[in-house]
């Protein structure tokens, strides 16, 4: 089992089950970007290898934060796909982390593949626990339709199920109509739920973990 609840602290996330695939919904600016890394790298501090996924950030930026958020980590414990299009188009290593460059967001083919390799990269060097972050559905939403996304989400979620991963994917609520969101849902074993909360701050729920959906909870 994953236990998330260090990072969000919710009894719903103390026994997550290998091959959870969990969608992070809420608005802009709500810390839904940081509330994934910090998933990845509470697991990192304890020997999980990492995958991020990333469709704004380069790839150099997410090593350095990442080795920022774990100074010991070792280069073969963190791959990184980089779908923004900025980079060549061969893999490359950054600060001995390996790097898989995508042509852009909406190559859903390439970033299935980039996935495979860095999912090899973690096998290949004896991880047998990871976690995958995916920053953000949102854009790949901006290139291809919802049911394009849709399938894919569930393609990556079964194969994180295969290898008894966990994955955490990121989508801003407020710039989708709610029947986009709904559909994009189905993908997913979990939801973690965020808005601002009356009177400043955030809350957050958690759906689909448990028996019944969490309160909304101050975070």
């Amino acid at each position: 089992m994953y236990d998330l609840s260090s990072v969000l602290d919710f009894d719903a996330l103390t026994e997550v089950r290998p091959g959870s695939s969990i969608l992070v919904s809420g608005p802009a600016m709500t810390g839904k970007e940081k509330l994934v890394y910090d998933i990845l790298a509470d697991g990192a501090r304890d020997g999980d290898g990492a995958v991020v996924v990333t469709t704004s950030d380069k790839a150099a930026s997410v090593v350095e934060e990442f080795r920022d958020r774990v100074p010991d980590l070792q280069g073969a414990q963190l791959g990184v796909v980089d779908c923004r299009g900025e980079g060549g188009a061969d893999p490359e290593l950054i600060e001995g982390v390996s790097v898989h460059q995508v042509s852009s967001p909406g190559d859903l083919t390439g970033i299935g593949i980039g996935i495979t390799k860095a999912l090899e990269g973690l096998h290949d060097s004896g991880r047998e626990r990871g976690r995958l972050a995916l920053v953000s559905l949102s854009t790949m939403l901006t290139y291809t339709d919802k049911k394009t996304v849709f399938k894919f989400c569930h393609v990556l979620s079964s194969r994180l199920d295969a290898a008894g991963y966990i994955g955490v994917f990121t989508i801003d609520s407020g710039a989708h109509d709610t029947q986009t969101i709904q559909v994009i849902k189905q993908a997913f074993d979990g939801l973690i739920d965020i808005r601002d909360a009356e009177g400043g701050g955030r809350e957050a729920r958690v759906l689909g973990l448990a028996n019944e959906p969490t309160d909304w909870k101050k975070i």
